[in-house]
Formats: structure tokens, sequence, C-alpha cells
């Protein structure tokens, strides 16, 4: 008896010591004085996860002739000196290098490490696993690098670990829709420290530094503090007291050097101006810069200095109080100040830091690495919805799942996804992408053989179809299997292509139908890469219907037709083919082929159409000339060109002379099936395209190859497409945030500023577009999507230009100190990627059907080879259908969490232009996943829905509605139930745009 009433005793004494921790991590702040201006000094170290050094190398500290960086060095002392004194705070944000200090630390090391995070004299800030870029992510990788962070800090500290501020002070430009993910994580606010220099100067002289963000256009209550730093991220002139520094010390000995009057009287002045740009009482004012803090002591010794002294004035009538603050901190602050702030409701992209240099080349830079991106976070929702499917348990599949989440979040910082690294840097974030795909491709195929009765089934990936090659269809061409992951909700319907050799093939599905299928040949630029291996020159494409998993197997069969050739020149075989020995496949018509004297055509146009959409190409000029699709006829003259310049770089784009046009009429060939239909178009010695339309798909398909670009000249190039509509756009394009909400867009306008655009109108016109940008007028809307970041502009009205790629000779005076001239071979870049064209009457809700080609566009079928045999591959799992979810919800995260316990996301993705309110039942995926327990968190996936309480801001004209600082909660009652529980506790509604966040524990 007397053992159980202890037991009582220590279980009640855990649980105050749970509640006295989170007391003392949320009140452990510094007292301020309201008399005062509070001057909160906040310690901090902005560290890279690679930038102009590789991750291992700034983490480790080797290579200090390229850059002195040594980030383990930087914990090791920080935690040192913050030791010292219970007074000194810092802050820490990237967790990625942090894990990895962690992982080596002992258990004594760790124990105070949770003492200080406790104590809050460390907080975490911001707390995702690198410090993401804004303009060139999409939401689904934010979303999942944050959860990475978040999940590794609620794991080891617990409720005190967990960040309440964003700390975006390197982002070159902020999205709206970063602001919104911050809101629905429950952060409090964020800082930043790039603005354009206009905008910054107009919010000095207003007192609008900080604001209150409306951070959606849909979502409810998205208010959202956002604060820019006065000073960049820096420490005040002359006061960086690290040991990269060579600013003076606080003297304060008997020497003649003393400097303490002098140097208090300086950083007063500094307070003082300081505090006259901003509104409230209190001022925050950063200590540190790029991996400072190797030798902490030196820093916080003459902190120390610096508040000692600058406090001891008070006696003589000084207004200044100083103390150790964090971002956290300064944010409770405010927020008791009741203080109102100016409302902000667009985005902070593009930005300049002066007249000639608009950050958005970083919206295009290294093409094939933001593409391989992509494919990167395909393969992880993919391997991580088949973990689950699966009920996958091995340790090494874990390892691998892990290690590609956290390989992702490193691509999403702000110098990988921007393009903005140093090219050996570059290199090795493709090697440790290229190293993560392959261990998610080896755990899913590990869960395809779990749920499908092929247990030796290779079920191998092919990491070369963006060239149209592939290994194992090239070893096993007379007999193979494809099978096809759908990671979307419901059941999709896709056209798939498969390389393979020119031969007849024949296709059939699991239950030995026969499907209709057509060769295509691979374009004759692409089969003269010198790095491809050409045994495969054709695609076979069929159509596949798939719910979660189908399998089709293919088989090589005899040839019993022969070719039917019609040729509309006066040669039967052109120039083209004549480079590349391709042969027209079967059952294709080659159309077209303009190698001839144009005056001895009968027709001058040639018309390529289908069901749905009809196609015109001028054959003068080889282009595009009229779509008509939807029940809208508009002529749409496509072409490419470029911008010369001498100064552009990683992350600029200056424009030196006006837009070169190729005006030469390209060369093409139409294939024209029945299934498929291709225009093939040869525009000059480095640029190719295939226009491409399937039958029953309400999309046209761009297909551009681009590179070596030339530059002979010395000069570097922006490489462009243009697509110009006779559309009366009226100066206005749209442009989507991060996948998510559409930005209006105008022609030389901001929302709060009016830019400078005297030396550079074209580059500072341009925006980021990582799903679609559009443009329309009263009756006629024209949609561009794509299949990677790339920049975008409207620079004349019904025109819609994209920056496809680009290459430079100038050695950026940015940081990385080398030109954007990327090399494969010892030539130039060749990149390769897909534009969507949409064209639709202007009706309501009508934008819904490209919000469901963007995530057919973002996540297709995966593939998967193996050999075939005489087994069926029927799915012997009972495996989950989501199709009973209404056709607006995305199945945005299906992922093991923990050993027992499942994380789900589900996002109703149209907006309330497009879409409704839709409630629905998850009982049936509950019980399908084996489900125990569920409940509801926020976006990340480690805060209870329930306990989210984030510090509302108020902006002018809506002040405070009482007298004590207020706050956000849930504005629904979040979802929480068992296995026991009627079916009605499982009911969901999601508004539009809305994402609702669930973890699932396991029986």
């Amino acid at each position: 008896m007397s053992s159980v009433k202890n037991l009582a005793i220590l279980l009640a004494l855990f649980a105050s010591y749970i509640v006295q921790s989170e007391a003392v991590c949320y009140e452990s702040c510094p007292e301020t004085k309201s008399n005062m201006i509070n001057i909160h000094l906040v310690p901090h170290s902005h560290d890279d996860l690679g930038w102009l050094k590789t991750v291992d190398q700034y983490y480790y500290g080797n290579k200090h002739n390229i850059q002195h960086a040594g980030v383990q060095y930087i914990f090791d002392t920080v935690v040192a000196e913050l030791s010292k004194d219970s007074r000194r705070r810092f802050i820490q944000v990237e967790t990625g290098f942090f894990a990895k200090w962690w992982e080596d630390q002992s258990e004594t090391k760790k124990k105070l490490v949770k003492t200080l995070v406790n104590e809050g004299r460390l907080e975490f800030t911001g707390g995702a696993w690198s410090m993401n870029d804004e303009a060139a992510v999409n939401y689904q990788s934010v979303i999942d690098q944050f959860a990475v962070g978040l999940k590794f800090l609620n794991d080891n500290f617990g409720v005190c670990g967990r960040p309440r501020v964003g700390w975006q002070i390197d982002a070159f430009g902020h999205s709206r829709e970063q602001a919104s993910m911050f809101a629905q994580m429950a952060f409090d606010g964020q800082f930043f420290a790039r603005m354009d220099q206009n905008d910054k100067n107009k919010r000095v002289d207003n007192l609008g530094l900080e604001m209150v963000w409306d951070a959606s256009e849909t979502l409810e209550e998205m208010d959202f503090f956002t604060g820019m730093l006065y000073n960049h991220y820096s420490a005040p002139p002359g006061f960086c007291f690290d040991s990269l520094c060579q600013d003076d010390p606080i003297i304060d000995g008997k020497s003649y050097d003393n400097n303490v009057k002098s140097r208090v009287d300086d950083f007063l002045n500094y307070a003082s101006n300081l505090a006259g740009y901003y509104r409230s009482n209190h001022i925050m004012v950063p200590m540190g810069d790029d991996f400072q803090y190797e030798n902490a002591y030196m820093n916080y010794k003459n902190m120390d200095k610096l508040i000692k002294y600058v406090n001891e004035r008070q006696a003589s009538g000084s207004k200044y109080n100083i103390f150790y603050s964090t971002a956290g901190c300064y944010l409770n602050s405010l927020h008791k100040s009741l203080q109102s702030f100016p409302n902000k409701t667009q985005d902070f992209l593009p930005h300049s830091h002066e007249a000639k240099s608009f950050w958005t080349g970083f919206f295009t830079s290294r093409p094939t690495q933001k593409r391989f991106e992509r494919d990167g976070n395909h393969i992880l929702q993919v391997a991580k919805q088949l973990s689950v499917l699966a009920d996958l348990s091995g340790e090494e599949q874990h390892k691998d799942l892990d290690y590609l989440r956290q390989i992702m979040a490193v691509m999403q910082h702000h110098d990988a996804i921007t393009g903005t690294e140093k090219q050996e840097v570059s290199n090795d974030y493709d090697r440790l992408l290229y190293d993560a795909i392959l261990g998610g491709a080896n755990t899913a195929r590990d869960a395809l053989r779990v749920l499908t009765n092929q247990p030796n089934g290779e079920f191998q990936s092919c990491l070369k179809l963006n060239i149209s090659e592939c290994a194992f269809t090239k070893e096993n061409a007379d007999d193979f299997m494809v099978t096809l992951y759908n990671p979307l909700a419901h059941t999709s319907t896709q056209y798939v292509r498969v390389p393979v050799k020119e031969d007849s093939y024949q296709v059939t599905d699991e239950k030995g139908g026969l499907v209709a299928s057509e060769l295509v040949p691979v374009p004759w630029e692409v089969l003269s890469l010198e790095f491809r291996n050409n045994d495969t020159q054709h695609e076979l494409v069929f159509k596949a219907s798939v719910n979660k998993i189908a399998t089709y197997f293919i088989k090589k069969i005899d040839k019993t037709t022969e070719v039917d050739i019609t040729v509309n020149t006066q040669t039967e075989q052109s120039v083209n083919e004549e480079e590349s020995n391709v042969k027209v496949p079967k059952r294709f018509k080659k159309v077209h082929s303009l190698k001839t004297d144009l005056e001895t055509l009968d027709d001058q146009e040639t018309i390529v159409q289908n069901s749905l959409i009809k196609l015109v190409i001028d054959n003068n000029t080889g282009r595009l000339k009229t779509v008509e699709m939807n029940g809208v006829s508009e002529d749409i003259d496509q072409t490419f060109g470029m911008y010369k310049t001498a100064r552009s770089c990683h992350y600029i784009f200056r424009q030196d002379a006006d837009l070169e046009l190729v005006e030469d009429a390209f060369d093409f060939t139409v294939y024209d099936g029945e299934s498929v239909k291709e225009v093939h178009q040869h525009v000059n010695e480095w640029i190719s395209q295939v226009i491409r339309i399937y039958e029953g798909v309400n999309r046209v398909e761009f297909e551009w190859l681009v590179g070596p670009v030339p530059i002979d000249d010395e000069l570097g190039k922006e490489i462009v497409t243009i697509f110009k509509s006779g559309i009366s756009s009226g100066g206005v394009f749209y442009t989507d945030s991060n996948g998510r909400e559409m930005m209006r867009r105008e022609k030389d306008k901001r929302e709060d500023f009016s830019p400078d655009l005297s030396e550079q109108p074209v580059s500072g016109n341009y925006y980021p577009v990582t799903s679609r940008m559009a443009l329309q007028d009263s009756s006629k809307r024209m949609v561009l999507l794509n299949d990677r970041s790339q920049g975008g502009a409207s620079l004349e009205d019904g025109r819609l230009e994209m920056m496809l790629h680009r290459r430079h000779i100038f050695a950026d005076g940015s940081g990385a100190a080398e030109a954007i001239n990327e090399q494969q071979f010892g030539k130039g870049l060749i990149a390769r990627g897909k534009l969507f064209l949409y064209l639709n009457a202007i009706e309501d809700g009508a934008t819904a059907s490209e919000r469901v080609a963007e995530k057919e566009i973002h996540l297709p079928f995966w593939k998967f080879f193996s050999k075939s045999n005489n087994i069926q591959s029927d799915v012997t799992k009972t495996l989950s259908d989501f199709n009973d979810l209404p056709q607006s919800v995305h199945l945005l995260t299906l992922e093991p969490y923990s050993k027992d316990e499942i994380l789900l996301r589900l996002e109703n993705f149209l907006d309330q232009t497009e879409g409704n309110v839709v409630s629905f039942s998850i009982r049936q995926i509950f019980d399908d996943l084996g489900g125990l327990e569920i409940r509801e968190t926020t976006l990340d996936g480690n805060l209870p829905l329930s306990d989210m309480k984030r510090l509302k801001f108020h902006h002018d004209g809506s002040g405070p509605s009482h007298s004590v600082p207020e706050y956000f909660t849930s504005l629904h009652k979040p979802l929480a139930a068992d296995k026991t529980q009627d079916a009605s506790e499982f009911s969901v509604t999601l508004k539009p745009m809305q994402i609702r966040t669930f973890i699932i524990k396991k029986e």
C-alpha cells in the first residue's frame, strides 16, 4: 500500500515538474522597464547549410581558405558561456546543424543543454531543419522540413524546445504563404532582414518596419506579426565582438586605452536612432552574423561589459535599459505593449538592395537542380505513403526514410533550392540528394514487395527518365512490367511513357486485358546527347488508371504492320531524321517536315487536334499560331528569346539589352497518333521543343530542351520562352505563392511603394513561379503551369514570359565569387523540362481544373520496373481507400510519425473563389490504417491543436478590444477520438485552403 502511495507522490511530483517547466520556459524572459527604452540584445549565429562550403565543411570547420566557419565549435562554446551566467541568452535557428552536434554529446552535456532550454537561456527560433527560401519552394516541402526540425526539438526538449518565432533573416524576399504556414504552425510572429530598399526607406519614415500581415485571402485569422530588422541581421556598426571581426573591444581597466565612455556613447547614439524607427519602447538589437560565436567567450565578455556600463548610466538619468534577450522575449514584450501596427496584405517579392540589382535571377538559377529537388519530393511522398500502407518497421527502412526527409529539408535551404551556392557545393547537394533518393526508392521497393504478390520483384526506379532513358527497360526490353504508384488521394488517369527499343509491344493490365499503346520517337536532339545511351530511341505511351497501385505488363511482339508515312514536303526525309537516324514508329503519321521551299506548299497551316484541343501551326514560321480548347479560340504565338548581360549572377538578373527573339523559322515534324499527337520543333542548335496533346487531357504540354547556352561573345544569357496572345490583361497577371494561393501582380507596381525600375524595367517585373502563372480579361484566361521553380513576367498585355535557363560569366559580388556557368561533360549544361498551357473562359470556379492539374504535375505516378513473370501482381493487402474524400481534398501527407503513430494531413486545395466548405468522415481511413486513437495538431504535427495559443497583434484602425493581451486559438473543436467512439466523432470539415493535421495511434 505504501509503495502505491509513494508511486502516486512521484507521479504528482513529475506532473508538477512538467507544469513548472512549462511555466519556466514561457515566463523566463527578462524583466523590462515601462518608463525606459528597453534594448533586447539578441545573440545569434546565422549558419548556412551549405553556400560557399558544403554542409559538412561548414560543420567541421575545414577549408578555411574559402570561409572561416566551424559550426560544431559554435555550439561547444555557446553552451559553455551560457552555463556561466543565467542572464545570458542565445537563439539557435538551424536544427539540421544542431541535431548533428547533439548526436555526439554526452548525457551530461545533454542534461545541461536541456536545463538551458528549460530556463529560456537557449531558445530555438525558426526551428526548421534549415532556414528555407521563400520564393522557389513548394509549400509541401516547406511543411515537411519544418515538421522534421520541430519533431526533433519536441522529442528531445518537449514544450520548452518549441520555437515561437520565425527567423527568416537571410531569405531573398518573403512570400505570403510562408507567413500563413507560420501562423498555422502556431508561431507568434517572424523577423527578416531583406526588403526592397525603397520599401524599407518608406517604412523607416512611416514607422512601418513592424507590421501585421494578413497572410491569406481565404483563411480566417491569419493576421501574423512580421518585423524587419534595421541593420540587416548584424551587430550595430562598430560593435561586432566576434573573433571574425575587427571592431574594438570594450576596455574598462586602468588602461590608457580605456574606451568605456566613447563606446557607450556610440552605442546609445545608435540605440537612440534605432528607437526612432520603431513604435514601442522596445527595440531588438541582433548581436551576430554568419558563422559567428566560434569563440563565444569573446562575444559574451564584451556584451557583459556593454550591458553593465549602459545600465550604469540609468543612475544619472539615462532612459535606456539593456539586457540579454531572445526574439521570443522581444515579441512577447511587444504583445504586452498593446501597440498597433500597419497592415500588410501582399508579399515582399521581388526585392532589390540597389537600383540595378533585382534579386530575380535565382528564381531560375540551376534549373536542373530545381527539377531534381522536385523529384526528391516526389519519391519522398511515395516512400512515406508506401511505408504506412505496408506497415514497414525495419531499421534500415526507417533510416533511409529519415535520411531522405533530412536531405530534402537541406534542399529547401535558401542557398540550395535557390541555386546561389558555389558549384562545388551544388555538386555536393546533388550527391546527397541522389543517395537519399536511392534510399527512398529502396524503401518504396520493400513496401511494394509486401503489398503485392511479388516478394522478389525488382521494383527499380529509373532516374534518367528526364532524358527518356531507362537501363532496366533496355536490358529487359522483351518482357517486363511497370508498377505505378499514385500518391494522390483519388484514382487518377494519366498517360505513361516508358523508354523502349524500336520494336512492337503489347501492353496488358493486371487482368490480362489489352491496353492501347503507341510508340513515339524520342526527339533526335535528345538522342544526340553525348552522354545518353541510345539503345532506347522510342517511348511506349499508354493510358493508365490507378487508385493506389497498378501493374502493367509490356511484352515485345512480332511486327505485323508497315509504317504509314505521309510527308508534306518535296523530300521524303527531313534533315532532322538523317542526322539522328530516328525511324518513324508504327501508327504514326509524319504530317509535316519543314525543310523545303515554303512557296511550293499548298497549305500555310498544319492542324493538330483531338477531341478536346485544336492546335494550328504556322507553316511559315514553324511556330504555334492558334489554340482552341474549352470552347475558346485564341491566337497564341510561342517562341524563345534571350537577354544578353555582362552582370547577371546567381542571385540577380540584370538586363543590359533588349530581348532578342528567335526570328528564324523552326523546323518541325508532326507525329499524329490516336492517343498522343506531337509537334517536334527544332529551334536552333541549342533549343528544341516538343508540343504535345493527349486524347482526353485538357492541357497542352511543351517539353523544352535548352543548352549548351552559347557564351562565345563573352556575354551571359537569360533564356526565356514567350506566349503572346490577344488577351487584354491590362498589365495584370497572377503567380502562385509557393504552390498555394495566387498573388495579383501589376506591371511596374508594388503594394506599398514605388519600385525603382529606371534601369531594370524587365528584371524588376519578374516574379517567382513555383507552379503556375496566369493572365486574363473579361472573357478569356491563359495559364502556364511548370514542373519546377522559374522566374516569370508579363511585360506586355496578353503575354506570359518564363525564364528557362541561365548561363553567365560574371563572378558575382554577392558572395559566391564565381560565375553561374554550369558544366556537364565539359560543355555548358543542357536542361530539359515541361510547361503546360491552359486556355479557358472566365467562369466562376473555372480555375479549379488548374489546381487539379497542379497536383498531377507535382505528384504524378511513380514508375517501378520489374521483370515479368506468370503471376498476376494483384495487391494482396487491403489498402486504405481515399476515393471517398471529396474531390477537392488532397492527401498532402501520409507518413510514419513514430513507432506506433501515423501522421495524416488533408487539404482542401481550392480557394474561396473555386470551391466550398466540405465535410466528410475519416472513420474508414482511420480503421484501414489500424487506428486506435486520433488527435489533431497544428500544421507541423508537433503541438496539440487544443494547446494552440498564438499571440494576437492588431493593425492600425483595429485596436485591442481589451486592455489585456489577446490570443488566437483554434477556430474549430480539435478532433480527438478513439476506436470505441461513434463514427460521427470522426467528422472533418475543411474550408477552402484549409489544411488539417492528425496523428493516428495504431493498435
